[in-house]
């Protein structure tokens, strides 16, 4: 069977195509909001005064998972971004893990980690320049010399580049490497049969805890240039 690594579509004599891991992003874009929709009204008719169970104690966990990554970042601005960090971790978390199941990961692709570390970085600077205006922003640039300029520039420059090519770096190459040793047990059967012992390993380290750390870091990161923006001092 051909694996189908995108989406063709005609328009006349114009065409393009959807990757799948780009494919794969908007079903899980669908099938979150479906979820939360339902989920929403679970909670709505949940009795307080009852322990939860079934989809509220599920989102009563991601929502603690939520809050464990950027709790101590954003501090008492948290539940104002609780709604975008929330919806993206979980997605996130999924796309990472979705490549058990033989799917492309959203995350394997450049493009959509570039967007994704993007507007988070137009968050940060949208709320910098919102909390003191653009001059005020432009001048914390200048800071602690007006020498340090360009290296201050750079290092505003360099957030977006390293979340992109973090993710990027390290949910491509678990998926690279896990392709390699399938092709190669395939290559030497039947001995290579015995491949199959160490295959669980390799899921459980470049698919699950990869998928989970690099989720991680990714919102950690983020949360944190964002609550220097919008969280009080302390």
């Amino acid at each position: 069977m051909t694996e189908v690594s995108a989406l063709e579509i005609h328009l006349g004599s114009f065409s393009f195509e959807i990757q799948q891991s780009i494919c794969v992003w908007l079903c899980l874009c669908v099938i979150f909001a479906g979820f939360f929709i339902y989920a929403g009204k679970k909670i709505d008719q949940a009795d307080p005064s009852k322990a939860s169970k079934g989809i509220v104690y599920i989102c009563e966990e991601a929502l603690n998972l939520v809050l464990f990554i950027v709790n101590t970042n954003l501090r008492e601005k948290t539940k104002k971004y609780i709604p975008l960090f929330g919806t993206l971790i979980l997605m996130m978390l999924v796309s990472n893990l979705i490549g058990l199941v033989g799917l492309q990961n959203p995350t394997s692709n450049v493009s959509f980690n570039a967007t994704l570390a993007i507007t988070m970085w137009l968050m940060i600077q949208g709320n910098a320049i919102r909390k003191g205006g653009l001059l005020a922003r432009m001048k914390e640039l200048t800071e602690p010399m007006v020498l340090l300029t360009p290296l201050n520039i750079i290092g505003e420059l360099a957030l977006p580049i390293s979340l992109t090519m973090r993710l990027f770096g390290n949910i491509l190459a678990g998926s690279i490497i896990t392709m390699l040793v399938y092709t190669l047990i395939k290559a030497i059967l039947p001995w290579g049969v015995l491949g199959f012992a160490f295959t669980p390993f390799l899921h459980m380290y470049f698919d699950i805890f990869s998928g989970v750390i690099q989720t991680y870091i990714f919102f950690t990161l983020a949360s944190f240039f964002l609550g220097q923006q919008v969280a009080e001092e302390e």
